[in-house]
């Protein structure tokens, strides 16, 4: 398997530190609001990665961390008039619920910052020790000029660097590049007791701490957006590397921004979104297909009308699954026949083309490809002479390629029920209305499907029909 590393602008060989193991370690979210569809890329692409990483026989320690201690944090806490504690509670709360909706597997570990609060004051302490932290009346800083290497992993020049920034009236640093590993408390602020007074950690020295205490001084893959990689990852090598003397990570993997109708998200532009308000539109599957239709390094442009193209094509896989589930029914035959044998071992090959485009810097777009060339494939070539074997295999095959991606794993008569008593609503909804125009839209729809409609003095009955 080949993965693109930012650290070295190019396509690498993917080798473990520790055959069949992995060490992986992602940026979580700084919980301190619902996660938008931003963070949703983030999340998806990165929870897939791990899954095909396990499909392809790799045990991943998988730690992806909750920032609960932060700028953010503190201000929304006080507008809340709520404790940063109760907020990082809540919003933790609400990440999983809308993780698990999005079929986002639960990390290995799932840590915060606030509770290795003891291990971030003992790693800010070596630094200091070491010489490349000094303290400033309470504030700790991270002196950049004393890492050799500073701007590696964004490819600037520390001195480019050094020239576009400035030190900040009252800012104690000795030069502007430095940054914060330790602030002196502010009034209404958390603080912990630390050798430097009573304070809180910066961000960036908190994601090294927390990887250094779960996974160790040198990781495989250190991931998230690609808005983390200057400053907060490359803050994130200096520290670790000046503290160990090891490289931090082998591998720097950074998924790309996503656009809302070509334009930035922003709250102001009125175009930001919640994983949750596209969730009560879109099923899960659509979400995290229309996610991994692009490469995870190129920007995905996101648009209702993409999104509802996403919707019909993760319908004509279900359709598909349907269709084959349905002729599982109907078929006679048990047992495989000799042209069946030599068909199997036909369709073995786009797993073997799946795992192909995977292994190239992990191309989702191309992987699903595959899966819809399997379903012409299938379409075309098994009937009601097919035996349940030979169905059984198909179907099991189409799963089989979907399970990394997080997808095509429901029951179909399950989707059924809910999308037809869905339309059976919005029908009874027109006929309340006297829209009969939409009701008989609705009612014709539903025949395409398949679905009869009876009306009874309990109500509408319906069932479906060959």
């Amino acid at each position: 398997m080949k993965l693109y590393n930012t650290l070295n602008r190019r396509k690498e060989e993917f080798v473990p530190l520790t055959e069949g193991e992995i060490k992986m370690y992602v940026c979580g979210p700084t919980v301190y609001n619902l996660f938008h569809i931003g963070n949703a890329r983030t999340f998806i692409v990165f929870d897939t990665l791990r899954r095909y990483l396990e499909y392809s026989g790799y045990k991943v320690n998988y730690v992806q961390n909750f920032t609960d201690i932060d700028d953010k944090m503190i201000k929304k806490a006080n507008e809340e008039k709520t404790t940063v504690k109760s907020l990082g509670d809540k919003y933790i709360n609400e990440y999983y619920k809308d993780a698990d909706a999005l079929n986002i597997e639960r990390a290995s570990f799932n840590p915060r910052a606030t509770e290795h609060i003891d291990q971030i004051v003992s790693f800010i302490s070596d630094l200091v020790d070491k010489g490349y932290a000094y303290e400033a009346d309470g504030d700790v800083y991270f002196s950049t000029k004393k890492f050799n290497g500073y701007g590696k992993l964004s490819g600037q020049n520390i001195d480019d660097l050094q020239a576009g920034a400035r030190i900040e009236i009252g800012d104690k640093k000795q030069d502007p590049m430095d940054f914060a590993l330790w602030k002196n408390k502010k009034e209404g602020e958390p603080a912990w007791e630390s050798p430097w007074g009573m304070g809180r950690p910066g961000w960036h020295i908190e994601c090294s701490c927390m990887a250094h205490n779960i996974l160790g001084e040198t990781i495989d893959i250190h991931a998230g957006g690609s808005d983390l990689v200057f400053p907060h990852h490359e803050n994130e090598i200096a520290q670790s590397e000046s503290r160990s003397g090891k490289s931090f990570a082998n591998y720097w993997v950074h998924s790309a921004f996503i656009n809302i109708n070509n334009q930035k998200m922003s709250k102001s532009l009125n175009n930001f979104f919640t994983t949750r308000d596209i969730l009560e539109s879109y099923d899960s599957d659509v979400v995290r297909f229309f996610m991994l239709s692009g490469h995870y390094r190129t920007q995905l442009n996101f648009t209702m009308e993409l999104l509802d193209s996403a919707k019909a094509s993760v319908e004509r896989l279900y359709n598909a699954i349907g269709n084959l589930e349905s002729l599982l029914e109907e078929v006679n035959e048990d047992n495989i026949n000799e042209k069946e044998k030599v068909y199997i071992d036909h369709i073995k090959g786009y797993k073997e083309k799946f795992m192909m485009k995977m292994d190239d810097d992990f191309n989702t777009a191309d992987g699903i490809s595959v899966i819809f060339d399997l379903i012409r494939d299938l379409n075309s070539n098994l009937d009601i002479k097919s035996s349940k074997y030979m169905i059984n295999y198909a179907l099991n095959l189409i799963r089989d390629l979907g399970s990394p991606l997080g997808i095509l794993q429901k029951s179909t008569k399950m989707n059924l029920k809910e999308e037809v008593e869905k339309l059976i609503e919005q029908r009874e909804k027109a006929r309340r209305d006297k829209d009969w125009s939409l009701s008989d839209k609705i009612r014709d729809e539903l025949k395409d499907m398949g679905i009869v409609l009876e009306d009874t003095p309990q109500g509408v009955r319906w069932k479906k029909y060959n």
